[in-house]
């Protein structure tokens, strides 16, 4: 079954994480994606391990980075040398028969090398262009690099607003922001198609690390902009208990998440064998708890602690009240619901050895779907030159002077 973006050309100068996290999507959906790089490879292949764990797995076949595995799959490899003529007439060769060109590389590298948008909309007056940066392409920081460690978790407030008050701030997962600023990408590329499909235009895309941060921290944003600035409270001092989490006897953590604690308050009570908190006058409505908070949530941490995480699970179960337990990674890999809605899914050419996390977006008619593992560097460029034009001969003359790979 075709894929619901067959036929969609893309061509990406990409490394690392951001952009490759938004182009896998397409590859997923079926577009072809042609991932440039330099001779010596994307610098995320060169990553062997992140946060003390190594990226590299045993298989059959030898070594398998999964980590690149991940943002890569699907994707077809063209290394060139793109400081050189040849090297870019083989890029301006494949822009003019393109739908998409996309790079995280810094915008100056990119007027250097003549892949701005100036250079290629002449040659493809068509060609959406969407490049990713850490701060955008005016002001102050116009000029700096960004990583979404910094231009994104940092300075947007994440890691200033989560974690306890007083405490170290938090350390961010690996490419947490990048992979969040990934579908923003995909989605600003998706509505300049369909501005094409109208008026035949073009469109040039920016999406900045540090925006695409503070648009998903939304809420802390706003609240400060008006001038009404959210408190970062402990979660012992949680206005709303019914929206908190809590130990279990089996040093496990649950987490509730009640929004409207009113509407489940006296289900609540009696299920966890409280009935007394019913019409206790501390906490007999919302303004009543958020005023008592401490010591509904000290009473709570009291209830919890007597059961484990499955017994809770069980006694929960069966009323409108929306909870989960806190899960390991280790536990999501073998959780029986997302098995069964295919998070994970085999790595061709490794079935039955190694699984593979799958995009999260499901189309029923036109089902996403991992086909290719992740490609060598420069594993395709035969093929590709041969489709532009280029015989054996020119191509041992480009490898020979170390154009392509």
């Amino acid at each position: 079954m075709a894929g619901i973006l067959e036929g969609l050309k893309v061509i990406s100068m990409e490394h690392m994480e951001a952009i490759p996290a938004a182009t896998v999507w397409l590859a997923d959906w079926g577009a072809e994606v042609l991932k440039v790089e330099p001779l010596t490879g994307d610098m995320w292949r060169g990553t062997r391990r992140v946060r003390g764990t190594s990226t590299s797995v045993q298989a059959r076949s030898g070594p398998l980075q999964f980590a690149f595995q991940i943002l890569n799959r699907n994707k077809k490899s063209l290394a060139i040398n793109l400081k050189t003529e040849p090297g870019r007439e083989i890029l301006y060769k494949l822009i003019e028969g393109a739908d998409i060109f996309m790079s995280n590389y810094e915008v100056s590298s990119l007027e250097k090398l003549k892949m701005d948008y100036a250079s290629l909309s002449k040659i493809n007056p068509g060609i959406i262009y969407a490049f990713i940066c850490g701060y955008g392409t005016v002001g102050p920081l116009k000029d700096e690099g960004g990583y979404d460690r910094v231009s994104a978790w940092a300075r947007a407030g994440f890691q200033y607003m989560l974690g306890e008050p007083g405490e170290t701030p938090p350390m961010q997962r690996g490419g947490m922001m990048d992979r969040t600023i990934a579908p923003h990408a995909v989605s600003g590329i998706l509505a300049a198609l369909w501005h094409r499909e109208k008026t035949g235009e073009g469109q040039e895309i920016e999406i900045s690390l540090y925006h695409s941060a503070v648009w998903t921290l939304a809420l802390d944003i706003q609240a400060a902009l008006i001038g009404h600035p959210m408190t970062k409270a402990p979660r012992t001092e949680t206005m709303n208990p019914l929206w908190n989490f809590y130990r279990t006897k089996d040093d496990r953590w649950i987490s509730l998440g009640l929004l409207q604690p009113d509407r489940y308050w006296a289900n609540f009570c009696k299920v966890i064998g409280k009935p007394e908190l019913v019409n206790d006058p501390r906490f007999v409505d919302m303004e009543a708890r958020m005023k008592n908070c401490v010591e509904l949530v000290r009473i709570f941490d009291e209830v919890f602690a007597t059961k484990t995480i499955e017994e809770w699970e069980n006694i929960l179960k069966g009323y409108d009240f929306i909870f989960s337990r806190i899960q390991s990674p280790e536990e999501v890999v073998t959780d029986p619901q997302a098995l069964v809605n295919n998070f994970f899914v085999d790595l061709p050419g490794y079935e039955g050895e190694i699984k593979i996390l799958t995009t999260p977006v499901e189309f029923k008619q036109n089902p996403a779907l991992v086909r290719t593992p992740a490609p060598e560097v420069g594993q395709h460029n035969e093929e590709i030159l041969l489709e532009l034009g280029y015989t054996w001969e020119d191509i041992s003359k480009l490898k020979d002077q170390e154009i392509i790979f």
